[in-house]
């Protein structure tokens, strides 16, 4: 009888293991086909992928956008300012966070892409890093992380300090 209960603790252990992993994989799945309408500049692809009450935020400290501000800033991105966005390279990974204040299933996204501008065709190269927040198959919330100084650097400004003046 124990060696019974115990091999339906074993089949119980790994059942669950196999759905966290699917899970996981489904989530992965999402954010890679995100970051593939990100590419193709795919705007309304790219609302799909966003819930109803999605939140982004950074990459500063003071930076937040709802979906209908995200979804209309990326067309006004793909309207007028950016030629291409080439994802050189994209690694993700999935994680759950069992309690707290972020409690769920989160996707984190490494990313280096090169942007080309319509009005010059300069481009630029961002490290990025991108972490969502997956409810109900949806992207919930995002953080994303990038050096907006570096990015400025590649267009040719300048950065001075007033005590320097």
């Amino acid at each position: 009888m124990k060696k019974i209960i115990v091999f339906i603790g074993i089949l119980s252990f790994l059942g669950s293991c196999r759905n966290a992993n699917q899970k996981a994989s489904g989530n992965i799945a999402l954010i890679e086909k995100y970051v593939e309408s990100v590419e193709n500049l795919d705007h309304d692809l790219m609302d799909s992928f966003l819930a109803e009450d999605y939140m982004g935020y950074g990459p500063s400290a003071n930076d937040s956008i709802d979906k209908s501000g995200a979804v209309e800033s990326w067309k006004n991105n793909v309207e007028e300012l950016y030629e291409k966005i080439d994802y050189r390279s994209s690694r993700s990974v999935a994680m759950s966070i069992p309690d707290g204040e972020n409690k769920g299933h989160w996707v984190s996204n490494w990313s280096q892409l090169e942007i080309t501008y319509k009005e010059d065709g300069e481009k630029v190269t961002i490290w990025a890093n991108t972490v969502y927040k997956i409810e109900g198959d949806k992207i919930s919330k995002s953080y994303t992380f990038y050096n907006e100084a570096d990015v400025l650097e590649q267009l040719g400004y300048v950065f001075v300090n007033p005590d320097n003046l």
